[in-house]
């Protein structure tokens, strides 16, 4: 057994998000398909002489204690599993922060399978996940990767096709979004257009992009849209750069083109990252799990 391991903790966007109702313990019930990406964090997790959890970071504006789910997906191990040891974690940061990436999640998703090698726990997939969701509802699908079909909380997950070896566009504009204040003011009886979850497997399992693209639908977009105009803007400025389509992922604010080759990708990227620095040229991640 080593004493250190390295995971690439990887983004994920939405191709769908429905919210169906609010649950009494305040939680919503979700019907979703999730899609990782190519774009990672460096998560580096080693064993150390003391005790507890020590979370260094190359992002100086992300806590590194209890504020940080990856510090608490550690000490979740520690304690579950009565750990005698100290870890520490370093986060090499690229994902953006409170961006609707699912960055903290992953890297929290990082730190759990990093663990469960690095001390030989033996822990399944299933093991994995159900810990995962002890930290939040993000966190399984991050540990399961590829694309699934997400229900319940987020915690109900159905591997599926996704798509493959696709170039995305992601721009993130300079503010972030509260997860949950979006969801406090979503009012799901005024929901407009909701997806169509089995239409859109259908489409990634005949690779019809056209079908794709046309049912790209994330009920929480018109909220954030209307605290954020500039949701709107970017996605107009996407289309005006060659997209086939456009989609803001979970609560926001980072938007996602869909590009039929590398080279248009490209070819946006120079154009937009002028007026948004935080855009990124990503392939889809498809796991062979």
């Amino acid at each position: 057994m080593d004493g250190q391991v390295m995971r690439q903790a990887r983004a994920k966007v939405n191709l769908t998000l429905d919210v169906l109702n609010r649950r009494s313990d305040g939680y919503h019930e979700v019907e979703m398909i999730m899609q990782q990406i190519d774009l990672f964090d460096d998560v580096h997790i080693r064993r150390t002489s003391g005790q507890g959890v020590v979370l260094t970071c190359s992002e100086p504006s992300l806590p590194i204690d209890e504020g940080n789910i990856a510090y608490r997906a550690a000490m979740h191990m520690i304690e579950h599993f009565g750990l005698n040891t100290g870890i520490h974690i370093h986060i090499e940061k690229r994902i953006p922060v409170a961006a609707g990436l699912a960055g903290g999640s992953t890297d929290a998703a990082a730190v759990i399978s990093g663990i469960n090698d690095l001390f030989g726990l033996g822990l399944s997939l299933e093991e994995q996940m159900m810990h995962g969701l002890a930290l939040g509802a993000d966190v399984p699908f991050c540990i399961l990767g590829g694309c699934a079909v997400a229900r319940g909380i987020g915690e109900k997950l159905t591997p599926t096709r996704g798509l493959e070896n696709t170039w995305l566009l992601l721009v993130k504009p300079n503010f972030g979004v509260s997860t949950k204040a979006v969801y406090e003011a979503l009012a799901i009886d005024a929901i407009a257009q909701h997806p169509d979850t089995e239409a859109m497997k259908r489409a990634l399992l005949e690779w019809d992009l056209e079908t794709i693209v046309e049912n790209l639908v994330n009920v929480l977009e018109p909220v954030t849209m209307q605290m954020h105009s500039e949701i709107g803007d970017i996605q107009t400025l996407l289309y005006q750069h060659g997209a086939l389509g456009v989609l803001m992922s979970g609560s926001g604010p980072t938007v996602f083109s869909i590009y039929d080759t590398y080279e248009r990708a490209i070819e946006a990227y120079q154009r937009i990252q002028l007026h948004y620095p935080q855009s990124y040229v990503v392939r889809t991640y498809n796991s062979t799990v």
